[in-house]
């Protein structure tokens, strides 16, 4: 074999080497490249989901405060009810003791007027 031979095999082996290398580049950039997209779409859709998830939360908070809202209302209602109870109560009762203090004032004018019999009423005294 010559040595010219010789040289354009090595030549030869050296630019497949070269073009396996060049390939092999390629196509690490190129994974690499769809790796870095991955990436990216992972990152969005996190950061779509974190976004959500804040939204939630405000929605949670809100509905946490229409929820207390709503209990103070309640507890109000309450009080105030209570208070409408203690009140009618007091006017009940004063109600009876206007009626007794009539029945008393009739029982009295009858007592006092001759032409009433109070013996009937009070159960044949």
């Amino acid at each position: 074999m010559e040595t010219s031979q010789l040289i354009w095999i090595i030549v030869g082996i050296i630019v497949v080497l070269a073009v396996i290398g060049v390939v092999i580049a390629l196509s690490r950039k190129r994974r690499q490249a769809h790796v870095e997209r991955q990436k990216e779409k992972g990152r969005r859709q996190a950061a779509e989901i974190r976004e959500k998830a804040q939204e939630t939360e405000l929605e949670a908070r809100e509905r946490e405060a229409k929820a207390t809202m709503a209990e103070a209302e309640a507890q109000r209602a309450e009080v105030e009810a209570e208070r409408l109870r203690r009140q009618a109560s007091e006017r009940q009762s004063d109600a009876q003791s206007l009626r007794e203090e009539t029945m008393n004032h009739a029982r009295k004018a009858d007592e006092l007027d001759p032409d009433v019999d109070t013996r009937r009423r009070d159960g044949g005294r």
